[in-house]
């Protein structure tokens, strides 16, 4: 009986729990449906609030446009009056030139009339008097030229060799008086260019450091500039030397920056060395320019004026070129207004006279050649170019011709402007790397140690090292034969081979 009333208590409470269980789901399902609707709702609202600030916003861009629009026409309408007013003026000036012309027309017409009328007058008169003295108008000159000839022959001799006289004497004094205010009025400052250059360093720890680790750092400077770099006692400098200035200024500005930088290596000095020949060429650039401007000559090639700026490292007997070309045009100038010649030839002539040195290392050919071809390249009048030639001739074809030959000789005449000796030392070490860079595979040849050493760079998929040994051979030999100098020249042929790769 206990069982039955377990078992019935127990399937009451199944359907209770069961029936319970069912109202349960029943108002959770209710609840999210509620929630679902309220959702549903607030995103129907919000959809209505973006669309209504959708086009709140649409009907300002489309106010701005249309008053960006109304701006764009007034300006428009008003540019429209202006092209018009100004289209007015023009044909109310088109007209007034048209009845100017007319005017002077009809004045030539009258001057043309007059002309006629005074010739014609003139005509009748000589006739009359012809007609009156029965002889032409020549024969009336030659009888009176003739009867004056004969009443007046020791005196009119008196008075010409009186007259040639005075005339000579007055042409000495007076090319004197050019000359010498020509000369006063150019008094310009020279500096006698050297063979080498002092660095000051910062401290003497400086100098191990430029010359590195088994002298690796000073090797590669000097293959690099082509220049004997001298460590000695004296303190914290060191000097730099060379032949050429070029070379000379490139290595002082390499050291300069590599100790500014602080980083002296074989790879840096690569850098350094690239990016200063980079900077040497912007200087080259640059003091052609201040010359061209200094001289007051305008309307030259850019290349030009860079050629021009490399003769600021090129000398000749010790003389600086460009100096010596801009005191050449300065007293070319002078010389010209005195002698009312052509001023504006004589300056571009006198600027440009030498402008074949710039390259004549580099070109076959005398500097005259070169600078006159050079100047016609460029497109300068023959008779600008002619004065490359003309002042290296014995007698110019031209007057401006003989005003630069005579500006050149008084430039380089004047005292303290050459040295011949540093002049023949600069043409001994260009004849040493003559001979050597004659040979073929040669590279570079550098001449250093003042002429004593010759350091020849061979290419080296191009020769052996058993090739080296008779190339030294060689040249040496012809150095013999060919030249003359103090002492011994050694040769020293290097052949260097580099393959660079970069991990990446």
């Amino acid at each position: 009986m206990e069982i039955i009333f377990a078992l019935l208590a127990l399937i009451i409470g199944a359907i209770l729990g069961f029936f319970i269980k069912k109202l349960v789901t029943q108002q959770n399902i209710s609840s999210a449906e509620k929630k679902a609707h309220t959702i549903l709702e607030e995103a129907k609202d919000k959809q209505k609030q973006l669309l209504i600030e959708s086009k709140e916003q649409a009907i300002k861009v489309i106010d701005e446009a249309k008053a960006d629009e109304k701006v764009r026409r007034q300006q428009m309408l008003e540019m429209q009056g202006h092209l018009q007013k100004r289209e007015t003026l023009f044909d109310t000036k088109i007209l007034e030139f048209e009845t100017k012309q007319q005017k002077l027309y009809e004045q030539l017409e009258n001057i043309e009339k007059a002309k006629e009328d005074v010739k014609k007058i003139r005509e009748d008169q000589i006739a009359k008097l012809e007609k009156i003295a029965a002889l032409t108008q020549d024969e009336a000159k030659t009888v009176l030229i003739n009867n004056t000839e004969l009443r007046m022959h020791d005196e009119l001799l008196a008075r010409m060799r009186k007259l040639e006289l005075q005339t000579n004497d007055e042409l000495e004094k007076r090319s004197r008086t050019i000359l010498s205010t020509v000369m006063q009025r150019i008094a310009s400052n020279h500096t006698a260019e050297s063979t080498t250059l002092m660095v000051p360093l910062t401290n003497d720890e400086m100098k191990g450091r430029i010359i590195g680790k088994e002298g690796r750092n000073i090797k590669a400077i000097e293959q690099l500039t082509g220049v004997e770099i001298i460590v000695d006692d004296t303190p914290e400098s060191i000097m730099i030397s060379g032949f050429n200035p070029i070379r000379r200024h490139l290595a002082k500005r390499v050291l300069e920056q590599l100790m500014i930088d602080g980083r002296i290596h074989p790879a840096r000095i690569e850098e350094v060395v690239i990016q200063a020949k980079k900077d040497l060429l912007t200087d080259i650039t640059k003091a052609g320019e201040e010359a061209a401007y200094e001289a007051g000559v305008v309307g030259l090639d850019p290349k030009l004026i860079q050629i021009l700026g490399r003769l600021k490292y090129r000398t000749s007997y010790g003389q600086n070129q460009l100096r010596h070309a801009l005191e050449v045009c300065h007293i070319s100038t002078l010389l010209a207004q005195e002698l009312k010649a052509d001023v504006m030839v004589c300056r571009k002539g006198g600027l440009l006279h030498d402008i074949g040195k710039a390259l004549d290392h580099e070109i076959q050919g005398g500097h005259p050649e070169i600078g006159y071809d050079l100047m016609k390249k460029f497109g300068l009048p023959e008779e600008i170019a002619y004065m490359a030639i003309a002042h290296h001739e014995d007698s110019p074809k031209t007057l401006e011709g003989v005003i630069v030959k005579i500006a050149d000789a008084i430039s380089g005449a004047r005292p303290g402007a050459r040295r011949d000796t540093y002049e023949n030392y600069v043409k001994r070490l260009e004849d040493l790397e003559a001979v050597a860079n004659s040979f073929p595979g040669v590279d570079k040849t550098y001449a250093i140690q003042a002429g004593r050493e010759i350091r020849v760079f061979i290419n080296p998929e191009s020769m052996d090292e058993y090739s080296m040994k008779t190339l030294a051979r060689d040249i040496a030999s012809k150095i013999e034969q060919e030249l003359k100098y103090p002492g011994e020249i050694k040769v020293t042929v290097i052949r260097e081979k580099r393959i660079v790769e970069y991990a990446r």
